[in-house]
């Protein structure tokens, strides 16, 4: 898959994640699949390499999206920069964990006020726990 194209689904994604509600009466259609995902042949004779999902109760869902902890980083960090007084440059997102997965934020020296830094802190973990029930760090 191409960086275009990974970068438009993650968009989606976010934009899907952190849209404000809609009744289903007027819910926008669903996003289609990008044209090269469309293409690829699906053959029943070849095992996938390793698993999506295990078969147990009580796993993750499967609707659940699997990203490296990048990626999931990249989302945190992009819904943080919406946040007023957020730093132009200084500020770095660690995920960590398994299941579920979290993340920290650190500042570099002087590149935010103590207030703004607090905020952001706070902020923090909604946005975490929002994106917890769509992605799935991955192993």
């Amino acid at each position: 898959m191409s960086d275009d194209a990974k970068e438009a689904g993650l968009a989606a994604l976010i934009s899907s994640i952190f849209a404000p509600p809609t009744s289903p009466a007027t819910a926008p259609p669903a996003p289609e699949m990008p044209p090269t995902l469309q293409e690829e042949p699906v053959t029943a004779a070849a095992p996938p390499a390793k698993p999506v999902a295990s078969l147990s109760a009580g796993d993750t869902d499967e609707k659940r999206a699997r990203l490296p902890a990048v990626a999931i980083a990249d989302l945190v960090l992009g819904e943080l920069r919406k946040v007023d007084g957020f730093p132009k440059a200084g500020v770095s997102i660690t995920v960590y964990g398994s299941r579920p997965w979290n993340a920290m934020i650190r500042f570099a020296p002087f590149s935010t006020t103590s207030q703004d830094a607090t905020r952001l802190r706070r902020a923090l973990p909604e946005i975490v726990f929002r994106l917890r029930q769509y992605v799935d760090l991955e192993n």
